[in-house]
């Protein structure tokens, strides 16, 4: 039996995995290590049934005896805290799903390259705030990193058999979320709700709030870079609304390669969860003819400031990434509970990379975990401060 865990297993991402690993057998097939929630204990424990879990991780310390009540007599262990959630890493299993939104999902992924295992990375944060050392730790461990993105899952599988030398630019594409069409005026009014919905893809509240500013993408820019190890110069952006071709890779012959599919995170999960082999999916199948046509548009940097910052960010370098997703996390809360206005977000997070720049400190190289979050904590501070 294969050895899983699935960190996040209650958000969208993890539902998705669990989706899979159901249909793929369950508890038949997979040897569960460990499922990790958010604050979600029904839905935990069900799963962790489901699957028969060996350790049940809530996030919320405050909800542990909830949790035991809800697995009594599973034979499951329970834990809960932030550090419960990173020390089920050290427990070693052959496939693990980075699945935990935000900064929060950085030093469960980390501490789990330490068994050569396959870290299946949906959690964008990892790599633009601490890439150079998630990828060091991954080569010095043997482990594999594979992308869970939907636009960088493409992009890896379009590279598959080439040369990344040959490569002239990647393309990865985006919706324009919920006020692509809107007009400029309007977005300073625009409320969490409006934001909160996405015209193509199921997703959670933030990543689609991100989805809808654009700093979603912004972090996958940072991330294509990291990952892929391209000249920032050679990441490109486009808007394609309808949302079904994920990533173009453009080659020196002039040729590209498009990677198509339905917009159903599954796709990329499913692969990352059967690499190197592909196995059938229930994932929508595409009818082009009934499709007829796709668009693509250049994003409007004015609607769209977080690109123009992420650009900024890879050309600082050093711990540029982690104080950029601070700031971007620090603004969302406040937007979320009515703080701020959307369109401030981007102005929040281009004030604190312009004081921290102003120290020298941003270029540096993260040389470990505790400077990334040093910087981290720095960065939440001085955004909390610029909106006070």
């Amino acid at each position: 039996m294969r050895s899983i865990s699935v960190f996040g297993s209650t958000g969208s991402i993890g539902e998705s995995t669990f989706d899979l690993l159901m249909r793929q057998g369950g508890a038949a097939r997979y040897r569960t290590v460990a499922l990790t929630g958010g604050r979600n204990v029904a839905r935990l424990a069900e799963q962790a049934r489901a699957l028969k879990a060996e350790l049940a991780v809530i996030a919320e310390a405050r909800l542990l005896a909830d949790l035991r009540d809800a697995l009594a007599g599973s034979g499951t262990e329970c834990a809960a805290g932030p550090m419960a959630v990173a020390e089920a890493a050290e427990r070693p299993a052959e496939w693990i799903m980075s699945g935990i939104v935000g900064a929060a999902g950085l030093a469960p992924g980390f501490r789990a390259l330490a068994h050569g295992t396959v870290l299946a990375l949906a959690n964008k944060e990892s790599l633009v705030t601490a890439g150079p050392l998630l990828m060091a730790r991954a080569r010095k461990h043997g482990a594999t990193i594979l992308p869970v993105d939907s636009e960088h899952s493409a992009v890896f599988q379009a590279l598959l058999g080439e040369n990344l030398a040959t490569v002239e630019h990647i393309t990865i594409t985006a919706s324009g979320g919920a006020f692509r069409d809107w007009p400029m005026e309007r977005l300073a009014a625009a409320t969490v709700a409006e934001a909160s919905c996405h015209p193509n893809w199921a997703m959670g509240q933030r990543i689609t709030i991100d989805s809808a500013s654009m700093f979603n993408k912004a972090l996958e820019v940072i991330e294509a870079k990291e990952f892929f190890g391209i000249d920032p110069d050679r990441v490109e952006v486009l808007v394609h609304p309808e949302s079904l071709v994920h990533a173009l890779v453009g080659f020196r012959d002039g040729g590209m390669i498009a990677h198509l599919g339905a917009p159903d995170m599954r796709h990329a999960i499913g692969y990352a969860l059967n690499w190197p082999d592909r196995a059938h999916l229930p994932v929508a199948r595409l009818d082009l003819a009934r499709i007829g046509s796709l668009t693509f548009r250049n994003p409007d940097p004015a609607r769209y400031p977080a690109l123009g910052l992420a650009r900024e960010v890879m050309r600082i370098g050093g711990l540029a990434g982690a104080a950029f997703n601070a700031a971007k996390e620090t603004a969302l809360d406040a937007f979320i509970v009515g703080r701020i206005r959307f369109t401030d977000m981007a102005a929040v997070v281009e004030q604190v990379l312009d004081r921290l720049s102003a120290t020298g400190g941003l270029g540096k190289a993260p040389g470990s975990i505790d400077m990334v979050l040093d910087i981290d904590g720095q960065a939440r501070r001085i955004a909390a401060e610029t909106m006070q």
